[in-house]
């Protein structure tokens, strides 16, 4: 319940006066009700403890995904961020952020404007009986008006600045969020391509090793035939022919699964298999560039829409502060009235009558037993400040701990890569020098196969860890806060 106190114009200058000394004494009163800032403890080293990137432009963060120099990828990611669905959803919240918004700021600047109006019509008949003059009289009254009041509040205090904030740091968060979905969906859409391209390879790899232990089985079996090994060698080579086929069947679908999964990504989901050629071949991984622990405060799209729910939250308190202080509102209005009535002096006649006033007042309003819940309201709001700013200390630490550990790992996967390239490398000589041999006659069949067999073995591990690199390549790129450019944002809100 709030303790309302009304002025007119035309009064004495004291009654202003009074009110603005009725706020000076309210906001001294109220002053020890402010809720002090949550402490925020959001430091982070000067340094990773990985090894160091390479120094690039900063766009080889912001659309990443063009340094690995592959158009399909390009292609894909592109298609993604226009058309798939998650894209699309993002894009949707965002405009309603931005509707929502323009509807508070709206109710923030513009004043209360009701316009009002009624008619009435009245059918009047009047019978004078009396003696023998007696006579019947009558007609058709019709009244009109129009009224057109304003409410306006004065922001003596700051409340409508306050309010301002919160729905600009609103929006800033919506915007932050549709930023991470798009470097979301892009590092997915990545993740996914590298990872049908892995399979490809790999089929390949087991469709060479099938074919390989089609050879083994059937030397082993002429020879049993021959009676020059033991059955037993067939039984085992054709063991390791099924198996080997088994894993040729289990690659064919988790590449066709790979390839479905990833038109549904980009938004695709229906068309066929055919549309999404994948070469069987690995590119390299791309440097990655050199950055500071303290840029994920502005690369983090995450952070940034923390920060803005902190700030939000914030804004949210002031304003629950700032209720506990009187409100001045004017309420200046304008009315219009117009009323047509029959005459009873003379048959047939009418009268008219138009009016119009104006009037201006001042309202002030105390919340003098709304006080215990609104302090009630400012101590839920502090608690919900807390929370934000815990949540904001969360994604900090959340977002260096993935930058480092994506640095950490893509270097151990760098150096494994590595280190099997030389092991594929010498794992090929030797399968050369074997398949040389037998084309000589120094070697049967069997040992090149064998040979083959264990080259083909390397080139799997390779395929594996090259995959595994590519991935852990894009996971670092968006721990850094890539996908997206920090620049792209309106510097200032619009007053829209």
């Amino acid at each position: 319940m709030r303790l309302a106190m009304t002025g007119l114009a035309g009064r004495s200058g004291s009654f202003l006066g009074a009110r603005c000394a009725v706020l000076a004494v309210t906001a001294a009163a109220l002053s020890g009700c402010v809720t002090p800032a949550p402490k925020i403890d959001a430091r982070l080293p000067t340094a990773y403890e990985a090894p160091a990137g390479t120094s690039l432009p900063a766009e080889a963060l912001d659309q990443w995904w063009t340094r690995f120099d592959d158009p399909v990828l390009n292609d894909l990611v592109t298609t993604a961020l226009a058309q798939a669905p998650d894209a699309r959803l993002a894009a949707a919240r965002l405009e309603e952020a931005r509707a929502v918004r323009q509807g508070q700021i709206r109710q923030l600047y513009i004043p209360s404007t009701p316009l009002t109006g009624s008619a009435q019509r009245t059918d009047t008949d009047i019978i004078d009986q009396s003696g023998t003059g007696g006579f019947t009289q009558g007609g058709v009254s019709k009244t009109y008006s129009a009224n057109f009041d304003v409410s306006w509040e004065l922001d003596l205090i700051g409340r409508r600045r306050a309010a301002r904030r919160v729905v600009d740091n609103d929006l800033a968060a919506a915007r932050f969020s549709y930023e991470g979905a798009r470097a979301a969906l892009a590092a997915n859409v990545a993740q996914s391509y590298f990872e049908a391209r892995g399979y490809a390879v790999q089929l390949e790899d087991a469709r060479q090793n099938a074919r390989i232990a089609q050879g083994l089985y059937d030397v082993a079996a002429e020879k049993g035939r021959r009676g020059l090994s033991a059955t037993s060698e067939g039984e085992r080579t054709a063991a390791d022919l099924a198996q080997a086929q088994a894993q040729v069947a289990q690659l064919e679908a988790q590449l066709q699964t790979a390839r479905r999964s990833l038109l549904i990504l980009v938004g695709k989901g229906v068309d066929p298999l055919a549309t999404l050629p994948i070469t069987p071949v690995l590119a390299k991984t791309p440097p990655i560039p050199a950055a500071a622990p303290g840029e994920l405060l502005a690369r983090r799209p995450d952070v940034r829409e923390a920060a803005a729910r902190l700030a939000s939250a914030s804004g949210n308190l002031n304003v629950n502060e700032l209720a506990l202080f009187p409100t001045l509102t004017l309420t200046p209005g304008v009315g219009l009235s117009k009323s047509v009535s029959p005459s009873f002096l003379q048959q047939g006649a009418s009268t008219s009558t138009t009016s119009s006033a104006w009037t201006i007042g001042a309202n002030l309003s105390i919340p003098v037993l709304d006080i215990p819940k609104l302090l009630s309201d400012i101590k839920a709001q502090g608690a919900r400040v807390e929370q934000a700013a815990i949540t904001y200390e969360q994604t900090v630490q959340q977002a260096f701990g993935e930058a480092e550990n994506a640095l950490v790992q893509l270097d151990a996967d760098q150096r494994r890569v590595a280190l099997l390239e030389a092991g594929e490398r010498r794992a090929a000589v030797a399968y050369e020098a074997s398949r040389k041999g037998y084309a000589a006659g120094l070697t049967d069949l069997t040992t090149a196969l064998q040979a083959e067999q264990s080259w083909r073995g390397a080139r799997t591990a390779l395929t594996g860890a090259q995959t595994q690199a590519l991935q852990r390549a894009v996971q670092t790129y968006k721990a850094l806060g890539g996908g997206w450019s920090p620049q792209s944002l309106p510097q200032k809100p619009s007053a829209q």
